[in-house]
């Protein structure tokens, strides 16, 4: 099998040697340099021209995104950024996102237990290949769809109150669940940018650092109508909220009466993830049923796969996105091959597709 040639950006020798270290005990990678800056690395993609690039943003003499954008214009080639930075949920690491950079990841602490050091080479590595099939000509052609279709949008209303007593704190017979990896930061801003403020209760599954989650929704929250905030335990499922479960916490949905809610906690890897969406998906099934809509997007693996057919198979209705539309088309094309998407939807159209069978379900 051939492997993914992986060129290494970063200022720091320690980080550089721990990553080298990292991705050159995974089979399926070989690193074949590493550079301390920008103008170095151009000498080696000259000369080796690598699948995928891991890279630093800050760094001497030309920061990582005006890095990223000269390369996405020139020679697109798949960028991990892999930083600090995400652990303050700078607004740097969205830059990166929006300029072309297929995930986000924080670099690795040297003096980690075992445990924790074998799971972040297993999320590196794991990251690392997923990038190699990443579609990087898909992010720029998204977004000219998606800037066709914000053409003439209205502005945001305010957003309802959740407060005691307030509207919103009706429950709903729908949840919709929806779990997503490599391309999926950017995919489920559009997904969420496409419900009103009243959506029914959203729960999602991200693969995504724990230091990024609550930055990460935050960050949702200002541009979406729906309330987007990081999930904590014990949290209602209500209208017009979406949960996101927070970066190394498995989320399950529970129900108690009427009453939905997410139950956080640890645990063990599950698919190699932690979160993983075959776990939401699971519970989903188990209590939620027939009212249920499961969406499964871009992402490398098999993550949500069966647990999407569990979905189908409790009563609910089930979407995976259709693969010229994903990032990399993994986790979609592996529900599909076991048919538990009742439809295989563009991600432009399957927030539409999504209200639309909510408002059967609730009719």
């Amino acid at each position: 099998m051939k492997k993914c040639k992986v060129l290494i950006i970063d200022d720091s020798a320690v980080i550089r040697q721990t990553l080298d270290k990292i991705i050159s005990l995974d089979a399926r990678l070989e690193v074949i340099g590493t550079a301390s800056n920008p103008y170095y690395a151009v000498k080696i993609i000259k000369k080796n021209l690598p699948d995928v690039i891991t890279l630093d943003i800050e760094m001497p003499r030309m920061d990582g995104i005006t890095f990223l954008k000269t390369l996405m214009a020139q020679h697109p080639i798949p960028v991990v950024v892999i930083s600090s930075l995400t652990e303050r949920g700078s607004s740097t690491a969205f830059q990166a996102l929006q300029h072309g950079a297929v995930e986000i990841l924080c670099k690795p602490k040297i003096g980690n237990n075992k445990v924790a050091l074998e799971e972040a080479s297993i999320e590196i590595c794991d990251t690392v290949m997923a990038a190699s099939l990443a579609q990087v000509n898909r992010i720029s052609y998204r977004q000219s769809q998606e800037k066709k279709v914000k053409e003439g949008t209205p502005p945001l209303p305010p957003k309802l109150s959740t407060a005691k007593g307030g509207s919103m704190l009706k429950t709903t017979n729908t949840v919709v669940a929806v779990g997503a990896s490599t391309g999926g930061t950017e995919a489920l801003r559009i997904f969420l940018e496409g419900l009103p403020y009243d959506a029914p209760g959203t729960v999602i599954v991200q693969h995504m650092p724990a230091q990024f989650t609550k930055s990460f929704a935050e960050r949702l929250n200002t541009i979406c109508r729906v309330t987007v905030k990081e999930a904590k335990n014990g949290d209602p499922i209500i209208p017009g909220t979406v949960l996101i479960a927070p970066g190394n916490y498995h989320m399950r949905v529970k129900r108690s009466g009427a009453r939905y809610f997410v139950k956080v906690d640890s645990g063990n890897l599950v698919n190699r993830h932690r979160p993983s969406v075959d776990v939401l998906f699971d519970s989903v099934a188990k209590y939620v049923g027939k009212n249920s809509i499961g969406v499964l997007l871009t992402g490398m693996g098999a993550d949500g796969a069966k647990g999407l057919l569990e979905m189908k198979k409790a009563g609910g209705k089930t979407i995976a996105q259709d693969e010229a539309s994903s990032v990399v088309f993994g986790m979609p094309k592996e529900a599909i091959k076991l048919q538990a998407a009742d439809r295989v939807i563009p991600l432009l159209k399957i927030s539409s597709v999504v209200l639309s069978w909510a408002g059967n379900l609730q009719s």
